[in-house]
C-alpha cells in the first residue's frame, strides 16, 4: 500500500526529532513540526526558501555542496543546543539530488547530565566521608537489604562487603535483634542498644535512625561503637583524672593570700627556693598551708611541666612505707604484684616529690631515705640493683624535729639533708591582719562550690574573727566561714554575726586541762583523771574538726594512726 503525500507529512510531524530537507537547489522541501518548534520558525515562512537565508548557522547547504555527511554535530540555535546528523540524498543512479538533517534539542539532556554529574560527585564525596570516619556505619534500604558499609565496619565486625551488601540486615548479628529492622518497622530511631556482631561476637553499642526522602522511608543507617574502645577511653579518662589529681601542681604563688610581713617573707624565700634544685623543708602548724607552698614552689621551678607527686606519710602504715616510697620487684614479699611496682620516688622521676608529715617515717625507712638523698638512687624492696632517680624533694611537718632528734625518733643526719632551705609558715594567730584577705578568697571559693552569691563580710564579723585564737589556723577559718555560708539564706549576700557559728576563745587543750583540774576534788586517781581528760580533749577536737579524723589529727599534732588508736582506747571509735 502506497503512502500519500498527506500521510507522509503526518508521519514526519509525529516524529519528535526535527527534520529538514532541501532539494538540489538548496530550497527547503521538508520542515516538520519538531523543526518548527526547535527553530522557532513557522513552516509556511520557510518552505521553498533557500536554507542559507532562513536558517541561522545551517550547514546543510554545505553538505549538499560537498556530498559528505556530518554526524553527531552540536550546534547552537538561539538559546537551544541541538545535536544533528546531516547527510546528502542521492537518486537510484547515485546522482546528488538534495540533503537532509535530523536533529533534536539536547538542552534538557545537558542539564540532566550536569545534575547526574553533580549527584555522582556528591555521592562520591558522601562515600569518602563515610569511609574516612572511625565509626562503623551500616546502611540498609527500605527492604532491609545491605546498601552500604564502611571500612571501619569491616574492621569491627570482620565481615566483607560481599557478605553484607544485598544481604538481610540480620547477617551481621551474633546476639540480639536487628535494630535496622526495628527502625524500618517503627520509623523511630534507637540509641545505646548493646549487642554482639560478627563471627567473633564483638560487643558493640548500636545507634540506628531512619532514612527518609520526602517523608518516605528509604532505609536505615546505623552507627556501631566498639565497647572495648569505650572501655579503653574510659580508662584513659580515669587515668588522666588521676594525673590531674596526683601529678600536677594546682596552686601558684598567686594563690597564697596575705600581706603580712611574715607571709611576704615566707613567700619571698619560697620563690628563691623554687629557682634552685635544693631540698625544701616546710614547717608550721597544721592548717597553715604548707601543701599550698609546696605546689607553688614546684609550679615556679624548672620542673613545672614534670610530675608533682604528693605523699602523705602519716596515711601509710609503717609496714608498707618502704615499698610505697622505693617500690619493689616481683616476688619481693607475699602479696606483691606479679610485675613489681614503682615507688613514689620512681614515679616522680624528673619532677618533684612532696613528702608531707615526713616526721611520721620510721627510723628504718629514714636510713634508706637518707641514702636516696645522698646517692640519688633507690633500691626497690627485693632488688639488688639500684635505680638512678632525678627528683626534687620538698618535705613538710608540723612536728618539732629538734625534740624528735633529742628523743631518738628522728635521724640527725637526715634532718640536715632535709633542712637545706627551711621555710616556716606563720600561724594564723600571728598574721591576723591577713584575715580580711583570706576571708575574701575563701568566700570566693565557697561561692563556686556551693553555688552561692555572697558578696561581702561585715566589719563586726572581721573583728570577731580577729579576736579568735585560731588553733586550727587557715583550715579552721575555712571551716568557720563555710558553716557561716551554710547558715545564710539564698537571698543573703553579706555574712553577719547572725550567720557566724560560735567561736570558742579557749583552745581544746586549755578547756580539757581546766576540766581535769576541777576533777581533782572528785577523788579520782591519776589514771582516771587522764582517761577523762583525754576523752574530753578528743571529743572537743572531733567536734571542732566537724568529725574529720585527718583534721583532728592535725589539730593535735599527731599521726592519723595514733588518733585511731586513741579513739579506740577511749571508746570513741
Amino acid at each position: 500500500m502506497s503512502i500519500t503525500s498527506k500521510g507522509f507529512s503526518v508521519i514526519l510531524d509525529s516524529i519528535h526529532e526535527g527534520i529538514i530537507a532541501i532539494n538540489g537547489d538548496g530550497l527547503i522541501t521538508v520542515f516538520n513540526r519538531a523543526a518548527e518548534r526547535i527553530m522557532k520558525l513557522p513552516t509556511a515562512k520557510v518552505m521553498g526558501q533557500p536554507i542559507a537565508q532562513v536558517i541561522p548557522n545551517t550547514r546543510l547547504h554545505l553538505v549538499l555542496k560537498k556530498g559528505q555527511p556530518e554526524l553527531n554535530s552540536q550546534q547552537k540555535i538561539h538559546n537551544t543546543t541541538i545535536v544533528t546528523n546531516r547527510a546528502p540524498i542521492r537518486d537510484e543512479v547515485g546522482d546528488l539530488i538534495g540533503a537532509a538533517a535530523v536533529f533534536r534539542d539536547i538542552s534538557e539532556i545537558v542539564i540532566l547530565a550536569e545534575e547526574i554529574t553533580k549527584l555522582k560527585e556528591t555521592q562520591a564525596l558522601l562515600k569518602a566521608i563515610i569511609n574516612s570516619t572511625h565509626d562503623a556505619i551500616s546502611v540498609v534500604d527500605e527492604n532491609g537489604l545491605g546498601l552500604m558499609i564502611n571500612p571501619a565496619y569491616t574492621r569491627l565486625t570482620g565481615l566483607t562487603e560481599e557478605a553484607v551488601l544485598d544481604k538481610p540486615a540480620t547477617v551481621d548479628i551474633a546476639e540480639g535483634e536487628s535494630m535496622h529492622l526495628q527502625v524500618l518497622r517503627t520509623g523511630r530511631p534507637v540509641t545505646g542498644v548493646p549487642m554482639k556482631v560478627g563471627p567473633s561476637k564483638r560487643e558493640v553499642i548500636v545507634n540506628c535512625a531512619p532514612l527518609k526522602v520526602q517523608n518516605k522511608s528509604k532505609g536505615s543507617v546505623g552507627v556501631i561503637h566498639d565497647v572495648s574502645e569505650i572501655h579503653r577511653l574510659s580508662e584513659e579518662l580515669e587515668h588522666a583524672k588521676q594525673l590531674i589529681r596526683h601529678l600536677e601542681a594546682k596552686y601558684t604563688f598567686q594563690d597564697i593570700t596575705g600581706k603580712s610581713t611574715a607571709v611576704r617573707q615566707a613567700v619571698e624565700l619560697a620563690k628563691r627556693a623554687s629557682a634552685t634544685p635544693a631540698t625544701v623543708l616546710l614547717r608550721g602548724e597544721s592548717g597553715t598551708g604548707k601543701e599550698l607552698f609546696a605546689h607553688a614552689i614546684h609550679h615556679s621551678s624548672q620542673r613545672a611541666r614534670e610530675k608533682f607527686v604528693r605523699v602523705n606519710c602519716a596515711a601509710i602504715p609503717d609496714s608498707l612505707m618502704e615499698s610505697e616510697l622505693f617500690g619493689y620487684v616481683a616476688g619481693a614479699f607475699t602479696g606483691a604484684l606479679r610485675g613489681g611496682k614503682q615507688g613514689f620516688f620512681q614515679e616522680g622521676h624528673g619532677g618533684t616529690l612532696f613528702l608531707d608529715e615526713v616526721a611520721e617515717i620510721g627510723l628504718h625507712v629514714q636510713a634508706k631515705l637518707l641514702r636516696v638523698l645522698q646517692e640519688k638512687e633507690v633500691l626497690p624492696v627485693g632488688s639488688t640493683t639500684p635505680t638512678p632517680i632525678n627528683v626534687r624533694i620538698i618535705t613538710a611537718t608540723n612536728a618539732n624535729l629538734e625534740e624528735l632528734i633529742h628523743a631518738g625518733k628522728f635521724r640527725e643526719d637526715l634532718y640536715y639533708r632535709l633542712n637545706v632551705i627551711p621555710i616556716r609558715i606563720p600561724a594564723l594567730r600571728r598574721r591576723k591582719e591577713d584575715i580580711p584577705y583570706l576571708s575574701k578568697r575563701i568566700i570566693e571559693k565557697y561561692n563556686q562550690e556551693y553555688g552561692r552569691n555572697v558578696a561581702s563580710i561585715s566589719r563586726q564579723v572581721i573583728s570577731r574573727l580577729q579576736e579568735h585564737h585560731w588553733p586550727g589556723n587557715v583550715r579552721e577559718l575555712e571551716n568557720v566561714l563555710g558553716r557561716a555560708i551554710i547558715n545564710m539564706k539564698l537571698s543573703d549576700t553579706e555574712i553577719t554575726l547572725a550567720h557566724l557559728p560560735q567561736l570558742e576563745h579557749q583552745s581544746p587543750n586549755n578547756r580539757a586541762q581546766a576540766s581535769t583540774v576541777a576533777g581533782l576534788d572528785s577523788g579520782k586517781d591519776y589514771n582516771q583523771l587522764k582517761y577523762h581528760w583525754e576523752k574530753e580533749l578528743f571529743q572537743q577536737v572531733l567536734q571542732q574538726s566537724g568529725g574529720s579524723k585527718t583534721q583532728a589529727a592535725r589539730l593535735l599534732n599527731i599521726s592519723v594512726r595514733t588518733l585511731y588508736n586513741k579513739l579506740k582506747n577511749l571508746d570513741l571509735d
